[in-house]
C-alpha cells in the first residue's frame, strides 16, 4: 500500500522561511516523479512543484518560481520543499504528490498517489 506522509508545516510570517518533507512507503521511489500542491480555503488544488523520477528535471508554479525549490532524497524515500520569501498567498494545506515513471507533471490528474496534507500559515 502507497503512503505518503507530509511535515513541516506550521505557522510561520511573511518573509520567513519551511522546509516541507513527505516521505514515501509501498512504492518505487526512485522511478516515481513527484509534486506538490497547495489547496487555499475555497480554492481549488493548485500545483505548485513537481521532480522527475531521475531528478534531472524540475517544474514550478510561476508563483513560486525562485522562491521555493524542490528536491528528493533518495535513498530516505524523501521528497522536500524549501519555501523561502513566503507571502500570505502561499497559504493552504500542502499535498504530496506521486507518479510511477513520471516526468513531473502540473495536473493533479496525473497523480494517482497523495498523501494527506501539511497545513502552512503564513502571518502578515
Amino acid at each position: 500500500q502507497v503512503q505518503l506522509v507530509e511535515s513541516g508545516g506550521g505557522l510561520v510570517q511573511a518573509g520567513g522561511s519551511l522546509r516541507l518533507s513527505c516521505a514515501a512507503s509501498g512504492l518505487t521511489f526512485d522511478h516515481s516523479a513527484m509534486a506538490w500542491f497547495c489547496q487555499a480555503p475555497g480554492k481549488e488544488r493548485e500545483f505548485v512543484a513537481a521532480i522527475s523520477w531521475s531528478g534531472d528535471s524540475t517544474i514550478y508554479a510561476s508563483s513560486v518560481e525562485g522562491r521555493f525549490t524542490i528536491s528528493r532524497e533518495n535513498a530516505k524515500n524523501t521528497v522536500l520543499l524549501q519555501m523561502n520569501s513566503l507571502k500570505p498567498e502561499d497559504a493552504g494545506v500542502y499535498y504530496c504528490a506521486a507518479e510511477l515513471w513520471g516526468d513531473g507533471s502540473m495536473r493533479s490528474g496525473a497523480y494517482p498517489y497523495w498523501g494527506q496534507g501539511t497545513q502552512v500559515t503564513i502571518s502578515s
